[in-house]
C-alpha cells in the first residue's frame, strides 16, 4: 500500500501546488493524508477549504495548534470524521483525534497528535497515545501518525516509542523538511517533520518583510501569506498490507513547475 503524505499546506499558494500535485499524482496513491491547519490564510481551515482538499483526493486531513482559528469549523468536524485534530486535546473540544478508513478492503487507521515541548499546555500525547493503541490494533495493523511537534527530540522520541507499533511517524509543524526519513528497527517508517506546501521564498510560508521586521523590533505584526517559489513537500511510504510494516519511504520536495 502506498501512501501519499503532504506537510502543512499554508494559504492559497500552497493549495493550488496540492492541487496540482494530487491532479497530476494522486493516481500513483493508494492513501492520501493532507495537514491543512495553515491552509486558510496560514492560519487554521474553513469548510469550503477542507471540502477542496477531500475532492481533490485526501483521505484524511489533519490539523494542529491551528485547529480552532476558523470558528466555521467546529460543528463541520463533528460531522466529518476524516478531518481530525490532535487527540491529546481536551475531551470537550469538537472532532476527533483519529480515525479510521477502510479503502479497497484495507483498514488504515490516521492518529494526529501535538506535541508539549515549546507548545501550549496539553495532555502527554504519548500516554494519550499508548491509552488508545490497542483499541485501534483490534481494528488494523496499519496505523499512521501525524505528530504536530516543534522539538526534533521530542518527535524523534515519539519514533523511537512506537517503533514496531504503528507504520509511520511523521512531524509536522516546523514547515521545514528534514532529511532523516529512514524506516526503524521494527518496521515504522520515520521523519522529524515532512515540510510545507507553500511559498519558500517566505519564512515558514509567510512573507519575509514581515517577520523580519517582527525580530528586528518586537512589535505585533499582520503576517500575510508568502507566494513566491511555492513547493509542495512531503512523503511517499510504502506498508505492506498484511504486516503493517513499511518497507520504503522517500521525500517529495517539488517545485510548482515540477510537479
Amino acid at each position: 500500500m502506498k501512501f501519499l503524505i503532504i506537510g502543512d499546506v499554508v494559504g492559497e499558494p500552497g493549495r493550488n501546488t496540492l492541487f496540482k500535485f494530487l491532479e497530476k499524482r494522486k493516481k500513483n496513491y493508494d492513501f492520501i493524508i493532507v495537514n491543512g491547519e495553515n491552509s486558510a490564510g496560514g492560519f487554521g481551515i474553513n469548510i469550503k477549504i477542507a471540502e477542496q482538499i477531500f475532492s481533490r483526493g485526501a483521505d484524511v486531513i489533519t490539523l494542529g495548534n491551528h485547529s480552532w482559528d476558523k470558528k466555521e469549523i467546529y460543528p463541520y468536524i463533528n460531522n466529518h470524521k476524516n478531518l481530525i485534530r490532535p487527540i491529546n486535546f481536551s475531551k470537550e473540544a469538537p472532532g476527533n483525534g483519529y480515525t479510521m478508513v477502510e479503502k479497497n478492503g484495507v483498514k488504515v487507521a490516521v492518529i494526529n497528535a501535538q506535541g508539549k515541548i515549546f507548545m501550549p499546555p496539553i495532555a502527554c500525547p504519548f500516554l494519550t497515545i499508548e491509552e488508545i493503541l490497542p483499541e485501534i490494533k483490534k481494528e488494523t495493523d496499519i496505523i499512521v501518525l501525524d505528530f504536530h511537534a516543534e522539538a526534533t527530540s521530542e518527535k524523534q522520541a515519539m519514533g523511537w516509542n512506537l517503533t514496531g507499533k504503528v507504520s509511520v511517524v511523521y512531524g509536522t509543524h516546523t514547515h521545514t523538511q528534514t532529511a532523516d526519513e529512514r524506516i526503524l528497527p521494527g518496521g515504522t517508517a520515520f521523519i522529524s517533520d515532512v515540510g510545507m506546501t507553500g511559498g519558500h521564498d517566505g519564512v515558514l510560508g509567510m512573507n519575509k518583510k514581515e517577520s523580519i521586521q517582527k525580530f528586528k523590533d518586537g512589535m505585533p505584526n499582520r503576517y500575510s501569506v508568502c507566494k513566491e517559489n511555492p513547493k509542495i513537500n512531503g512523503i511517499e511510504v510504502e506498508v505492506n498490507e498484511k504486516t503493517g510494516k513499511a518497507v520504503a519511504i522517500k521525500r517529495i520536495n517539488m517545485s510548482y513547475d515540477e510537479i
